[in-house]
């Protein structure tokens, strides 16, 4: 894997040919959440996954919306020629793909939402809900580390199982930046990704983790039924929320299968 920067963003990828595969990791992670995931496709499909504003080496952006960034990824894209591309998002970054969908539909070859966060439909102004409010609070009073080890093994199922799995959970949630998490938490709060999903122009393929607590399978059901005709749901066994982290191997078979065979499809 390579990291680099491009367009005020940091990304981590992996050459290949054709349309690349391009991913969005949650509130609490960062690129490297999706190393293992990308290590499972096949050598010859391109992958990026990108840190986003306001993580690790990216700059924030200037507006805390969905909106905004949608527009910092197409100017990423726009940066490395990267004119349409297979979208994934997991958890927030969901919500960003949803929204990306919505305002460059054009650029989509193909849309996966991993372990969706649906938003809250805050109005600009009003108080985050409470939930979201208390996150940014025990992250401040904290700090990354200490918030980290309290909350990983909510991502997972069965962590005591799997240590070496928590391990990178833990050290993707230690190392956000506070500022660009609070940001996130405004972003989510003013996403609404179910009135996204009404005005996809492509199906979505819909992943979600059966032992989920923390976006759980009712959300990603209710994102299924707004989603267009021809749009898919799995519950996929024995996962949580790290959905690219705790099933490396089964997401990476799903999304190549969105692949295009040609790289003009």
């Amino acid at each position: 894997m390579i990291q680099d920067i491009a367009a005020g963003t940091a990304y981590l990828h992996r050459p290949g040919q054709g349309i690349p595969m391009v991913l969005l990791h949650g509130i609490g992670s960062d690129a490297r959440s999706w190393e293992a995931m990308m290590a499972q496709l096949s050598p010859g499909i391109a992958a990026l996954a990108w840190w986003a504003p306001g993580y690790g080496g990216s700059t924030p952006v200037a507006e805390a919306t969905p909106a905004a960034y949608a527009a910092r990824l197409g100017a990423l894209l726009d940066a490395l020629d990267m004119p349409r591309v297979v979208l994934a998002g997991h958890s927030l970054g969901a919500l960003f793909a949803g929204a990306f969908a919505v305002a460059y539909p054009d650029r989509v070859a193909a849309l996966a939402l991993l372990s969706p966060a649906l938003g809250y439909r805050v109005v600009p102004g009003d108080a985050l809900p409470e939930g979201v409010q208390a996150r940014m609070d025990e992250l401040a009073a904290l700090g990354p580390e200490v918030f980290a080890a309290k909350r990983a093994t909510r991502l997972l199922h069965a962590p005591e199982r799997h240590p070496e799995i928590l391990a990178g959970v833990q050290r993707a949630m230690a190392s956000v930046n506070p500022p660009g998490y609070a940001q996130a938490c405004h972003a989510l709060g003013a996403g609404d990704l179910l009135a996204d999903a009404r005005n996809f122009a492509m199906p979505a393929k819909i992943l979600v983790g059966a032992e989920d607590v923390v976006t759980p399978p009712a959300n990603a059901m209710a994102l299924y039924e707004a989603a267009p005709s021809g749009s898919t749901i799995e519950l996929v066994p024995e996962a949580g929320h790290a959905l690219p982290q705790q099933a490396p191997a089964l997401v990476a078979a799903r999304l190549a299968v969105l692949m295009p065979v040609r790289a003009d499809a």
